[in-house]
Protein backbone atom coordinates (compact mmCIF):
# COMPACT_ATOMS: atom_id res chain seq x y z
CA UNK A 1 0.00 0.00 0.00
CA UNK A 2 2.91 2.47 0.87
CA UNK A 3 3.89 2.47 -3.06
CA UNK A 4 0.48 2.66 -4.55
CA UNK A 5 0.30 5.80 -2.05
CA UNK A 6 3.40 7.50 -2.44
CA UNK A 7 3.54 6.63 -6.12
CA UNK A 8 -0.38 8.25 -6.35
CA UNK A 9 1.85 11.34 -4.82
CA UNK A 10 4.74 11.41 -7.52
CA UNK A 11 2.10 11.56 -10.22
CA UNK A 12 0.08 14.03 -8.73
CA UNK A 13 2.77 16.17 -7.23
CA UNK A 14 4.30 16.12 -10.75
CA UNK A 15 1.28 16.80 -12.56
CA UNK A 16 0.79 19.63 -10.15
CA UNK A 17 3.97 20.95 -11.35
CA UNK A 18 3.38 20.85 -15.19
CA UNK A 19 -0.12 22.70 -14.86
CA UNK A 20 1.63 24.96 -12.62
CA UNK A 21 4.30 25.56 -15.45
CA UNK A 22 1.78 26.26 -17.97
CA UNK A 23 0.38 28.83 -15.96
CA UNK A 24 3.68 30.87 -15.00
CA UNK A 25 4.25 30.98 -18.54
CA UNK A 26 1.78 33.20 -18.72
CA UNK A 27 2.01 34.78 -15.71
CA UNK A 28 4.20 35.74 -12.78
CA UNK A 29 5.20 33.04 -9.99
CA UNK A 30 4.03 35.45 -7.28
CA UNK A 31 0.31 35.96 -9.61
CA UNK A 32 -0.03 32.72 -9.73
CA UNK A 33 1.09 30.98 -6.20
CA UNK A 34 -1.81 32.78 -3.99
CA UNK A 35 -4.70 31.39 -6.43
CA UNK A 36 -2.95 27.95 -6.45
CA UNK A 37 -1.93 27.80 -3.42
CA UNK A 38 -5.55 28.78 -1.98
CA UNK A 39 -7.83 26.56 -3.98
CA UNK A 40 -5.60 23.59 -2.28
CA UNK A 41 -5.87 25.22 1.15
CA UNK A 42 -9.57 25.38 0.43
CA UNK A 43 -9.69 21.72 -0.66
CA UNK A 44 -7.88 20.30 2.72
CA UNK A 45 -9.52 22.59 4.62
CA UNK A 46 -12.93 21.71 3.69
CA UNK A 47 -12.40 18.02 3.21
CA UNK A 48 -10.89 17.98 7.17
CA UNK A 49 -13.98 20.04 8.35
CA UNK A 50 -16.30 17.24 6.86
CA UNK A 51 -13.93 14.52 7.98
CA UNK A 52 -14.57 12.50 11.49
CA UNK A 53 -10.83 13.10 12.03
CA UNK A 54 -9.99 14.91 15.20
CA UNK A 55 -7.54 18.39 15.45
CA UNK A 56 -5.38 17.25 17.35
CA UNK A 57 -2.85 19.81 18.77
CA UNK A 58 0.49 17.90 17.21
CA UNK A 59 -0.56 17.67 14.08
CA UNK A 60 -1.32 21.45 14.02
CA UNK A 61 1.92 22.40 14.93
CA UNK A 62 3.87 20.01 12.74
CA UNK A 63 1.71 20.70 10.11
CA UNK A 64 2.14 24.58 10.84
CA UNK A 65 5.83 23.47 10.72
CA UNK A 66 5.53 21.55 7.13
CA UNK A 67 3.80 24.56 5.60
CA UNK A 68 6.37 27.01 6.22
CA UNK A 69 8.94 25.07 5.83
CA UNK A 70 7.78 24.10 2.27
CA UNK A 71 6.67 28.75 1.94
CA UNK A 72 10.94 29.24 2.75
CA UNK A 73 11.92 26.62 0.96
CA UNK A 74 10.00 27.85 -1.86
CA UNK A 75 10.95 31.37 -1.90
CA UNK A 76 15.18 30.14 -1.20
CA UNK A 77 14.61 27.93 -4.44
CA UNK A 78 13.09 30.70 -6.88
CA UNK A 79 16.06 32.83 -5.13
CA UNK A 80 18.30 30.10 -6.32
CA UNK A 81 17.20 29.65 -10.07
CA UNK A 82 17.38 33.10 -10.44
CA UNK A 83 21.26 34.14 -8.88
CA UNK A 84 22.71 30.34 -10.61
CA UNK A 85 21.86 27.67 -13.18
CA UNK A 86 19.21 25.69 -12.51
CA UNK A 87 21.27 22.45 -14.37
CA UNK A 88 22.71 22.70 -10.67
CA UNK A 89 20.27 24.33 -8.10
CA UNK A 90 17.44 21.72 -9.31
CA UNK A 91 19.52 18.95 -8.98
CA UNK A 92 20.95 19.12 -5.85
CA UNK A 93 17.72 20.54 -4.17
CA UNK A 94 16.26 17.24 -5.36
CA UNK A 95 18.71 15.18 -3.85
CA UNK A 96 18.89 16.75 -0.52
CA UNK A 97 15.38 16.70 0.08
CA UNK A 98 14.81 12.65 -0.29
CA UNK A 99 18.18 12.38 1.14
CA UNK A 100 17.77 13.78 4.54
CA UNK A 101 14.48 12.38 4.99
CA UNK A 102 15.68 9.33 4.17
CA UNK A 103 18.88 9.66 6.41
CA UNK A 104 16.59 10.40 9.28
CA UNK A 105 14.38 7.19 8.38
CA UNK A 106 17.64 4.84 9.01
CA UNK A 107 18.88 6.64 11.49
CA UNK A 108 15.37 5.80 13.79
CA UNK A 109 16.20 1.96 12.71
CA UNK A 110 14.15 1.19 9.86
CA UNK A 111 15.40 -1.80 8.07
CA UNK A 112 14.38 -3.20 4.63
CA UNK A 113 15.79 -5.82 2.07
CA UNK A 114 18.69 -5.61 -0.28
CA UNK A 115 16.23 -4.98 -3.55
CA UNK A 116 14.36 -2.30 -1.61
CA UNK A 117 17.83 -0.85 -0.74
CA UNK A 118 19.35 -0.97 -4.32
CA UNK A 119 15.79 0.21 -5.57
CA UNK A 120 16.00 3.21 -3.76
CA UNK A 121 19.43 4.10 -4.25
CA UNK A 122 18.35 3.82 -8.09
CA UNK A 123 15.78 6.09 -7.73
CA UNK A 124 18.04 8.89 -6.15
CA UNK A 125 19.85 8.85 -8.77
CA UNK A 126 17.01 8.64 -10.83
CA UNK A 127 15.60 11.96 -9.36
CA UNK A 128 18.60 14.00 -9.82
CA UNK A 129 18.66 13.04 -13.45
CA UNK A 130 16.03 13.63 -14.28
CA UNK A 131 15.84 16.94 -12.15
CA UNK A 132 19.10 18.10 -14.31
CA UNK A 133 18.47 20.73 -17.48
CA UNK A 134 21.89 19.44 -18.80
CA UNK A 135 22.80 23.31 -19.13
CA UNK A 136 25.52 24.16 -17.04
CA UNK A 137 25.35 28.28 -17.11
CA UNK A 138 22.61 30.72 -17.67
CA UNK A 139 20.07 28.54 -17.63
CA UNK A 140 18.10 29.86 -14.94
CA UNK A 141 16.16 32.89 -15.66
CA UNK A 142 13.72 34.87 -13.86
CA UNK A 143 12.22 37.21 -16.36
CA UNK A 144 8.54 39.71 -15.11
CA UNK A 145 8.87 37.01 -12.43
CA UNK A 146 9.02 34.12 -14.10
CA UNK A 147 11.16 31.27 -13.32
CA UNK A 148 13.15 28.16 -14.59
CA UNK A 149 12.66 24.57 -13.28
CA UNK A 150 10.28 22.60 -11.18
CA UNK A 151 9.33 24.28 -7.73
CA UNK A 152 9.28 21.07 -5.63
CA UNK A 153 7.08 19.54 -3.07
CA UNK A 154 4.31 21.14 -1.90
CA UNK A 155 4.75 24.45 -4.41
CA UNK A 156 2.10 24.17 -7.01
CA UNK A 157 3.95 25.78 -9.61
CA UNK A 158 6.53 25.07 -11.71
CA UNK A 159 7.86 27.00 -14.80
CA UNK A 160 9.77 24.83 -17.26
CA UNK A 161 12.50 26.56 -19.73
CA UNK A 162 15.04 28.73 -18.95
CA UNK A 163 18.13 30.76 -21.03
CA UNK A 164 19.50 33.96 -19.98
CA UNK A 165 20.92 34.80 -16.93
CA UNK A 166 24.61 34.34 -16.65
CA UNK A 167 26.21 34.45 -13.22
CA UNK A 168 29.39 34.54 -11.17
CA UNK A 169 31.42 31.31 -10.56
CA UNK A 170 33.71 30.27 -8.14
CA UNK A 171 37.16 29.20 -9.33
CA UNK A 172 36.77 26.41 -12.11
CA UNK A 173 33.58 27.12 -12.86
CA UNK A 174 32.42 25.58 -9.63
CA UNK A 175 28.84 27.20 -8.98
CA UNK A 176 29.45 27.76 -5.20
CA UNK A 177 26.40 29.66 -4.75
CA UNK A 178 23.95 27.70 -6.82
CA UNK A 179 24.49 24.56 -4.70
CA UNK A 180 24.07 26.64 -1.54
CA UNK A 181 21.06 28.26 -2.63
CA UNK A 182 19.98 23.88 -4.04
CA UNK A 183 21.30 22.77 -0.58
CA UNK A 184 19.46 25.13 1.25
CA UNK A 185 16.03 24.64 -0.39
CA UNK A 186 16.27 21.09 -0.34
CA UNK A 187 16.90 20.73 3.32
CA UNK A 188 13.59 23.12 3.82
CA UNK A 189 11.79 20.67 1.44
CA UNK A 190 13.43 17.91 3.42
CA UNK A 191 12.01 19.30 6.27
CA UNK A 192 8.38 19.38 4.88
CA UNK A 193 8.58 15.91 4.17
CA UNK A 194 9.87 15.64 7.62
CA UNK A 195 7.00 18.07 9.47
CA UNK A 196 4.26 16.41 7.70
CA UNK A 197 5.37 12.65 8.35
CA UNK A 198 5.45 13.79 12.11
CA UNK A 199 1.75 15.49 11.64
CA UNK A 200 0.29 12.43 10.03
CA UNK A 201 0.87 10.83 13.24
CA UNK A 202 -2.23 12.76 14.15
CA UNK A 203 -4.28 12.25 10.98
CA UNK A 204 -4.07 13.01 7.64
CA UNK A 205 -6.28 15.78 6.86
CA UNK A 206 -5.78 17.87 9.79
CA UNK A 207 -1.94 18.21 9.29
CA UNK A 208 -1.96 18.99 5.37
CA UNK A 209 -4.59 21.48 6.33
CA UNK A 210 -2.74 23.77 8.17
CA UNK A 211 0.32 23.18 6.23
CA UNK A 212 -1.14 24.63 3.13
CA UNK A 213 -2.44 27.56 5.54
CA UNK A 214 0.66 28.25 6.58
CA UNK A 215 2.66 28.06 3.36
CA UNK A 216 -0.31 30.22 1.81
CA UNK A 217 0.08 32.87 4.32
CA UNK A 218 3.69 33.05 3.65
CA UNK A 219 3.46 33.23 -0.08
CA UNK A 220 0.79 35.58 0.38
CA UNK A 221 3.15 38.44 2.57
CA UNK A 222 5.77 37.66 -0.45
CA UNK A 223 3.17 39.04 -2.70
CA UNK A 224 2.44 41.82 -0.68
CA UNK A 225 5.69 42.51 0.10
CA UNK A 226 6.45 42.67 -3.65
CA UNK A 227 3.21 44.20 -4.73
CA UNK A 228 2.33 41.41 -7.17
CA UNK A 229 -1.42 41.41 -7.78
CA UNK A 230 -2.83 37.68 -7.84
CA UNK A 231 -4.37 36.29 -11.04
CA UNK A 232 -8.16 36.31 -10.75
CA UNK A 233 -10.02 38.64 -12.60
CA UNK A 234 -9.84 39.07 -15.91
CA UNK A 235 -7.58 36.53 -16.91
CA UNK A 236 -8.15 33.75 -19.49
CA UNK A 237 -10.47 30.87 -18.43
CA UNK A 238 -6.90 28.62 -19.24
CA UNK A 239 -5.02 30.06 -17.32
CA UNK A 240 -7.39 30.39 -13.91
CA UNK A 241 -7.90 26.87 -14.05
CA UNK A 242 -4.19 25.47 -14.80
CA UNK A 243 -3.44 27.47 -11.72
CA UNK A 244 -6.23 26.57 -9.37
CA UNK A 245 -5.98 22.30 -11.07
CA UNK A 246 -2.26 23.29 -9.56
CA UNK A 247 -3.38 23.79 -6.20
CA UNK A 248 -6.02 21.17 -5.99
CA UNK A 249 -3.64 18.66 -7.38
CA UNK A 250 -0.86 19.44 -5.05
CA UNK A 251 -3.27 19.43 -2.07
CA UNK A 252 -3.93 15.99 -2.90
CA UNK A 253 -0.70 14.82 -3.30
CA UNK A 254 0.15 15.95 0.33
CA UNK A 255 -2.65 13.84 1.19
CA UNK A 256 -1.41 10.68 -0.62
CA UNK A 257 2.42 11.55 0.97
CA UNK A 258 1.00 11.56 4.50
CA UNK A 259 -1.36 8.38 4.33
CA UNK A 260 1.75 6.20 2.58
CA UNK A 261 4.15 7.47 5.34
CA UNK A 262 1.48 5.84 7.60
CA UNK A 263 1.10 3.26 5.17
CA UNK A 264 5.06 1.43 5.35
CA UNK A 265 8.30 2.35 5.34
CA UNK A 266 8.87 6.53 5.78
CA UNK A 267 11.90 6.39 3.55
CA UNK A 268 10.58 4.22 1.24
CA UNK A 269 7.15 6.52 1.07
CA UNK A 270 9.79 9.39 0.53
CA UNK A 271 11.98 7.97 -2.29
CA UNK A 272 9.16 7.03 -4.28
CA UNK A 273 7.46 9.96 -4.02
CA UNK A 274 10.40 12.68 -4.96
CA UNK A 275 10.10 10.41 -8.71
CA UNK A 276 7.75 13.24 -9.37
CA UNK A 277 9.96 15.75 -11.33
CA UNK A 278 9.64 12.75 -13.90
CA UNK A 279 6.19 13.04 -14.26
CA UNK A 280 6.57 16.84 -14.76
CA UNK A 281 9.04 15.70 -17.53
CA UNK A 282 6.92 13.15 -19.70
CA UNK A 283 3.40 15.35 -19.36
CA UNK A 284 5.95 18.59 -20.58
CA UNK A 285 7.00 15.79 -23.57
CA UNK A 286 3.83 14.40 -24.33
CA UNK A 287 1.48 17.44 -23.90
CA UNK A 288 4.37 20.29 -25.42
CA UNK A 289 6.42 18.49 -27.06
CA UNK A 290 9.48 18.95 -25.32
CA UNK A 291 12.37 17.23 -26.13
CA UNK A 292 13.74 14.84 -23.28
CA UNK A 293 17.77 15.12 -22.76
CA UNK A 294 19.96 11.78 -22.67
CA UNK A 295 20.12 12.26 -19.18
CA UNK A 296 16.60 12.40 -18.62
CA UNK A 297 15.85 9.42 -20.49
CA UNK A 298 18.76 7.28 -18.38
CA UNK A 299 17.15 8.80 -15.31
CA UNK A 300 13.44 7.83 -16.38
CA UNK A 301 14.85 4.16 -17.26
CA UNK A 302 16.73 4.14 -13.55
CA UNK A 303 13.35 5.04 -11.70
CA UNK A 304 11.14 2.10 -13.66
CA UNK A 305 13.83 -0.29 -12.45
CA UNK A 306 14.64 1.28 -9.05
CA UNK A 307 10.60 1.04 -8.54
CA UNK A 308 10.19 -2.15 -9.95
CA UNK A 309 13.18 -3.28 -7.33
CA UNK A 310 11.66 -1.70 -4.11
CA UNK A 311 7.96 -3.24 -4.88
CA UNK A 312 9.60 -6.66 -5.28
Amino acid sequence: MVTILALAAALLYGSADFLGGVATRRARVLSVLPLSAGAGAVLVLTAALFSAQPARLAGLVWGIAGGAAGGIGLIIFYSGLAAGPMSVVAPVSALMSTVLPVGVALASGEHASTAVYAGALLCLVAIVLVSSTGRSEGAGRVRDGRVGDHAGPGAGSCVMGGGGLRTRTAGGGFHLSAVGYGLAAGTTFGLFFLFLRNGGHSGTLWPVATARLAGLTIILFAAAATRTRPVLRGAPAPLLLATAGSGLLDATANICYVAATRAGLFGLAVVLTSLYPGITVLLAKLTLGERLRATQRVGLLLAAIGVVLVTT
